[in-house]
């Protein structure tokens, strides 16, 4: 079974920064994507980071330039960097694995970890 392991989450002021761990039962390379969502109260989970198959990462806008995926293949792990934080980056953060099995997408979470920033 892929199990997807985040840490890193925390209290943090507005203007500082996280890195948020995300670390794979297996190797990272079984999957064809990783990647970061976040869902905040009383909004739908959303796009934070992730790669694409043509090995590129892709950002949100409201997170373009203040944080940073990345990965340790020897570790089979991921991160997310976070700088500049603000307030509205406030959310549960979770790890996401995508692997093509044939002609299906299956998807991997993590539990879930919580950012808090606070103003």
């Amino acid at each position: 079974q892929v199990q997807l392991v985040e840490s890193g989450g925390g209290l943090v002021q507005a203007g500082g920064s996280l890195r948020l761990s995300c670390a794979a039962s297996g190797s990272i390379f079984s999957f064809n994507t990783m990647g970061w969502y976040r869902q905040a109260p009383g909004k739908q989970r959303e796009l934070v980071a992730a790669t694409t198959t043509g090995g590129s990462t892709n950002y949100a806008d409201s997170v373009s330039g203040r944080f940073t995926f990345s990965r340790d293949n020897a570790k089979n792990t991921v991160y997310l960097q976070m700088n500049s934080l603000k307030p509205e980056d406030t959310a549960v953060y979770y790890c996401n694995a995508k692997r093509m099995v044939l002609y299906t997408t299956r998807d991997y979470w993590g539990q879930g970890t919580q950012v808090t920033v606070s103003s």
